[in-house]
């Protein structure tokens, strides 16, 4: 529209989001990293280490890894940054059910301008929040406003699905995200999890015994909680298992037919909890 008011915004989001670098540089969003320590040696997610030198510490390593938050005064510096080149800001963070991150936005919103400033809880994790950080960066680069951009987002949280597994459940169970007994139980039965988040939290949704079933599995579930019959696009991820990527790939080209396969890989701070085996499927239902 000639002459009407264009309002800048920039979308910040952080590393829980798996947004490829190549994506995030496309649409220009600002991604925060999470910090992950190995004894004493502390790393920023996919800015000091990368998941490949992440995930070959991991397996070497015989204590899990920690994770810390983005903490509010590198929202500030942002904030502050974006604000002063006249930028509008939407902060679109993973689940706070897992992480503080959130809260040190919200922190970080009040030290600024509370008006310039929305801060979006996705309740999700990976590609899950990363597929709203990028709707939401794509629809800014076409000149939407602010309210229409929040709007589509808030609408988008109770939509998307993030199914994934992982073929052993020893990072689970360390990590605290299974009981040990429950992980004991699992490897005696050969039973393999299949996870999905759940009101911001990750939850066992359903079991399959061996690694060969949880591929068909995961299909047959996208295609029960597709509303409409048919998956436009769809997003794999995978840390570092190739094999079994390709395969389900592969799989979900046969078998959902979508519009569009995305690919994405999971960083530190999920692979952390997860382990490298974990393969997993988003869309949004």
């Amino acid at each position: 529209m000639k002459g009407a008011y264009f309002m800048k915004i920039k979308i910040i989001t952080d590393s829980l989001s798996d947004i490829p670098k190549e994506v995030a540089q496309k649409y220009d969003i600002c991604v925060l990293p999470l910090k992950v320590r190995f004894g004493e040696v502390e790393y920023e997610d996919q800015v000091t280490i990368t998941i490949d030198e992440f995930f070959e510490k991991l397996e070497k390593s015989t204590e899990l890894p920690k994770t810390a938050q983005v903490i509010p005064s590198a929202y500030i510096e942002k904030i502050e940054k974006y604000l002063s080149e006249g930028y509008e800001i939407i902060i679109i963070n993973g689940s706070s059910k897992v992480s503080g991150t959130h809260q040190s936005a919200l922190i970080a919103k009040d030290a600024t301008d509370p008006e310039k400033v929305h801060v979006i809880d996705t309740l999700s994790l990976s590609y899950g929040c990363g597929m709203m950080a990028v709707e939401a960066a794509r629809m800014a680069k076409e000149g939407k406003t602010k309210e229409e951009i929040i709007e589509k987002i808030n609408s988008m949280i109770d939509r998307v699905e993030v199914l994934f597994s992982v073929e052993t459940l020893e990072y689970l169970k360390k990590g605290g995200r299974l009981s040990p007994a429950k992980a004991m139980i699992g490897n005696l039965l050969n039973l393999k999890p299949i996870l999905h988040i759940e009101g911001g939290e990750i939850e066992v949704m359903d079991k399959v015994r061996g690694s060969k079933k949880i591929i068909r599995k995961m299909i047959d579930m996208c295609r029960s909680m597709s509303l409409d019959g048919k998956i436009g696009s769809i997003t794999l991820i995978h840390g570092k298992n190739e094999k079994s990527f390709e395969k389900m790939k592969e799989e979900v080209r046969e078998e959902l037919k979508p519009v569009e396969i995305l690919e994405s890989r999971i960083g530190p701070t999920i692979g952390t909890h997860t382990g490298p085996s974990l393969i997993g499927i988003i869309f949004l239902k």
